[in-house]
């Protein structure tokens, strides 16, 4: 049964886990399209095109037609290390206090993943092993103007500088001249080495390609728009980037025993992001779900931010009636949230069955709010059900491996024979022989 719900108010679209047509109704509420427009596509193709023939100039333009910001220079569009730390000085002490508190514990939480190189020897001298290093040059894309996220640059800037990044160069729009001083204080806490006020997809083609004054970079991180989401997935290749990422996701499993406005805003934490975000919340206890949407229809009229939330809600989100607490999981696993909540009196029990989430956000007192600010774990998280394959952004993703392969002359001479065979029956001549003249006692 698909249905929609509304108890004088706001418009739910109701699943039962037990009806003969589940699968497909889920499957259509989670359908969802991220692919960039065919205008968009062309514009963002143009731009880099553009960026990359034409360097800083291609950037100015841009950055004075998009941004109505008037600039003869690059210099002029980079922020000074006494800029950033001036920042600090002119944001509040409870917000300087604020960003320091959140990056000592996303810090703290990243220094956990640290990698460090290893290699054994085998019994006749042959070392086999991996080298673990960090990028050189790593781009941060930070939203600027009013749609600013100063805890974005604290998840993205501090696992890099945590690997070992040399250098890390973020760049931010300031649409007419907008600067936030929060994200340029959070720079500076995060220990960002240059700063670019340019946006966009420029700003992407100048981090891929480099310009005169841009150095180009090894892998793009960071969240943006449309253009910019497009212009990261042109340039893969080029450069590595951190994931496509589609609107924000929260699940919520709940035993029918937390109270209903907590859950309430917990869906609304989410839904306010913008109108495509999506909320769900699965329950065995359909008179609490119908508790937790009087929760909606009573809260909705204090958010700041109603309409987004409301058309997100009434458009992409869902409660979900199902037998007990282990059906839960299975359609919480089909899903693979970015955030999932467990909202219900032992979590511990349920997590060894939870296979597939962004982030786990364990018991009733753990909004996933928590996470998205100063938990310490990384709120870059995969979405639309990319969490069967992808991991949370962390340490790792800005360190890269190499093998290390070291034989000893006995080592040699025996796996040598072991892959003359090898080579040989791929019809691969020149392996075979380079292998073979290691051999011992090989005459050939």
């Amino acid at each position: 049964m698909n249905d929609k719900s509304a108890i004088s108010g706001v418009s739910i679209t109701r699943l039962v886990s037990s009806d003969t047509d589940f699968d497909e109704q889920l499957n259509d509420l989670l359908a969802w399209d991220e692919a960039s427009d065919h205008r968009v596509h062309e514009v963002v193709k143009d731009i880099l095109s553009q960026v990359k023939s034409n360097g800083d100039d291609a950037v100015l333009e841009y950055t004075c037609r998009f941004d109505g910001v008037d600039a003869s220079a690059m210099s002029e569009l980079e922020v000074s290390q006494d800029r950033l730390f001036e920042a600090m000085e002119n944001i509040t002490q409870e917000q300087k206090s604020a960003l320091e508190t959140a990056a000592e514990r996303v810090r703290s939480y990243h220094e956990k993943q640290t990698q460090a190189s290893w290699s054994y020897t085998e019994t006749d001298g042959t070392v086999l092993g991996q080298q673990v290093v960090a990028m050189d040059r790593v781009g941060l894309y930070v939203p600027g103007g009013k749609a600013a996220y100063p805890s974005s640059v604290l998840m993205n800037a501090i696992p890099a500088k945590v690997a070992g990044v040399a250098e890390l160069i973020m760049v931010v729009p300031t649409p007419n001249g907008e600067v936030n001083e929060l994200v340029l204080a959070a720079a500076a806490i995060s220990g960002v080495d240059r700063v670019f006020t340019i946006g966009g997809a420029q700003a992407i083609a100048a981090l891929a390609y480099g310009t005169e004054s841009v150095p180009p970079v090894d892998k793009i991180v960071g969240p943006g728009n449309i253009y910019v989401a497009t212009a990261k997935r042109e340039v893969f290749g080029t450069v590595g980037i951190d994931m496509i990422a589609g609107p924000s996701e929260i699940l919520v499993i709940c035993d029918g025993e937390t109270d209903p406005d907590w859950i309430a805003m917990d869906l609304f934490s989410q839904a306010e992001h913008d109108e495509n975000a999506q909320s769900i919340l699965i329950s065995q206890d359909k008179q609490y779900l119908d508790n937790v949407q009087k929760s909606i229809n009573k809260l909705l009229a204090t958010m700041e931010r109603k309409d987004i939330i409301k058309a997100s809600i009434e458009g992409r989100a869902a409660f979900i009636e199902v037998k007990d607490l282990a059906d839960a999981v299975v359609v919480s696993n089909r899903i693979a949230p970015e955030h999932l909540e467990l909202s219900v009196e032992n979590p511990d029990a349920l997590l060894p069955s939870i296979r597939h989430a962004g982030a786990i956000f364990m018991g009733r007192y753990t909004a996933e709010a928590l996470g998205d600010y100063c938990a310490g774990p990384n709120h870059v998280l995969p979405t639309s059900g990319t969490a069967r394959f992808s991991s949370p952004l962390g340490v790792y993703d800005f360190q890269k491996r190499s093998s290390i392969i070291k034989f000893s002359a006995d080592g040699a001479s025996e796996m040598g024979k072991v892959a003359s065979i090898l080579a040989r029956g791929e019809g691969l001549t020149a392996h075979a022989r380079s292998a073979e003249y290691r051999i011992k006692g090989d005459t050939e």
